[in-house]
């Protein structure tokens, strides 16, 4: 009886395992993308795994452990210098967006994609937008909020 107890409460606690993981204190780190100076502060202990730059950009990306979630921070060229309002429309996002906010600043978007949340959100540079990208399972926003929050409020041009 005591082995199929703890042997239950080992399954459960393995299935939890990650969600309880954003319960403690995570690991911030400032990340800096030396070339244009764009940054974030960084969950270093949730995004461990380095998964080299971004296509598109100059940056990089970022997994959990259980590649489950990921981070890109990049900076794109935007030699119009196009506002967030035009650049969003230039690169024709999908339709179904169920977050945007634009400003002539900078711009973010959300959206579910195959049991997935993205967010995107772009901060105008000089001759560039500044980004971060997240995706993350559905099941576990809560536990995502407010990692995205202070990522996309830390993103700094």
């Amino acid at each position: 009886m005591r082995a199929q107890l703890l042997a239950a409460a080992l399954a459960i606690a393995a299935i939890f395992a990650p969600v309880l993981a954003f319960a403690g204190d995570a690991e911030w780190r400032r990340y800096v993308i030396a070339s244009t100076g764009t940054s974030i502060d960084m969950p270093v202990s949730i995004f461990t795994i380095d998964a080299g730059p971004p296509e598109g950009g100059t940056g990089r990306r970022f997994f959990t452990d259980d590649r489950r979630a990921d981070l890109t921070v990049q900076s794109v060229p935007n030699p119009q210098n196009d506002s967030p309002a035009t650049f969003l429309a230039k690169m024709r996002p999908p339709a179904g967006i169920t977050y945007k906010r634009i400003t002539p600043d900078f711009f973010a978007v959300s959206s579910i994609r195959k049991d997935r949340i993205w967010y995107n959100r772009c901060n105008r540079g000089n001759g560039t937008l500044n980004c971060v990208l997240i995706n993350y399972p559905v099941s576990e926003k809560r536990q995502w909020d407010n990692v995205v929050t202070r990522i996309s409020h830390t993103l700094r041009s």
